[in-house]
């Protein structure tokens, strides 16, 4: 199966809990109050937001399309496209995985790092949320599946020790890429976001340019507490993309449109399973036509 494949299988939810429904409701060609309204609560419902709602319903008004359902896949490509290229200049490169703990965090480090392989890169992962020892053991467990270079310390260490360590391998052994994997306890949103900036500092100065990406991974499943989250991360480090996971996992896909417009913040991966594979780089028409195909 190819991935356009497992991507519309992935966002099944979605697509049968409310794009069907929003298809069904343009097939009728006209554009008029009634139908706007119908298409608000059935956009709002699936997690687009009310702002990008209101932003994606004026654009149809000013438009008043002799084919609506080819004009909303118009604006929502329009919407969501951003150039999702990773700035890979560095050497190494170190690339900041963020979010909160749950989100799926240090699974895409890994999956991350399995792509970077297959593409003939050589990798190190940095287990820097020495906060759980569950989040050290599991990228250990994924280093000796994937074959890949994990630099960890003991749980409670200090983290930008960890990355120091990570990146300076990298630097003596001429590897390209770093991905520092990190905590995302926002209960102690103070102790995180100087425990993010301090990671940052460090790789900084042992590479120019460092982190060259940081990651935000949101879980699509908690919807609107992840544009929340989005949010906040945003305000404390310089997040340079989202990673959006778990889309196989709701009903609600329609988080994509709202963090993408809200927080003008390009998706730079999406994840729709369990598997290395899906893992992918975002297409904005390839994720349009496969929640209104």
């Amino acid at each position: 199966m190819g991935f356009f494949e497992r991507l519309k299988k992935g966002l099944e939810k979605t697509r049968k809990s409310f794009f069907d429904g929003i298809k069904q409701l343009l097939k009728v060609g006209r554009i008029d109050e009634e139908m706007l309204q119908e298409l608000e609560e059935l956009l709002i419902a699936a997690d687009v937001g009310h702002q990008t709602t209101t932003w994606i319903i004026e654009k149809l008004k000013q438009e008043r399309p002799d084919d609506p359902i080819v004009s909303l896949k118009k604006i929502l490509v329009e919407l969501l496209e951003a150039d999702t290229a990773l700035n890979l200049t560095g050497s190494p490169s170190v690339i900041s995985v963020v979010g909160v703990n749950g989100s799926g965090k240090t699974t895409t480090v890994a999956k991350l790092a399995s792509q970077f392989q297959a593409m003939g890169k050589s990798v190190v992962m940095a287990a820097a949320d020495t906060f759980r020892a569950a989040a050290i053991e599991q990228l250990k467990v994924w280093g000796e599946r994937i074959n890949c270079t994990v630099i960890a310390h003991e749980e409670g260490s200090d983290p930008a020790a960890v990355a120091y360590d990570a990146v300076n391998h990298a630097k003596s052994k001429s590897k390209d890429i770093v991905i520092i994997d990190t905590a995302g306890r926002l209960h102690t949103k103070k102790n995180l976001m100087e425990e993010l900036r301090k990671i940052h500092r460090v790789v900084a100065k042992l590479v120019d340019g460092a982190p060259h990406e940081v990651l935000l991974v949101i879980d699509a499943t908690t919807g609107q507490n992840g544009l929340m989250q989005a949010r906040i991360f945003k305000e404390m480090v310089n997040v340079t993309g989202i990673v959006i996971t778990k889309l196989d996992g709701t009903a609600k896909g329609g988080i994509a449109l709202a963090i993408k417009h809200e927080l003008s913040l390009p998706i730079k991966f999406i994840g729709v399973g369990e598997s290395v594979d899906d893992l992918k780089p975002f297409d904005a028409k390839q994720f349009v036509e496969a929640l209104l195909s």
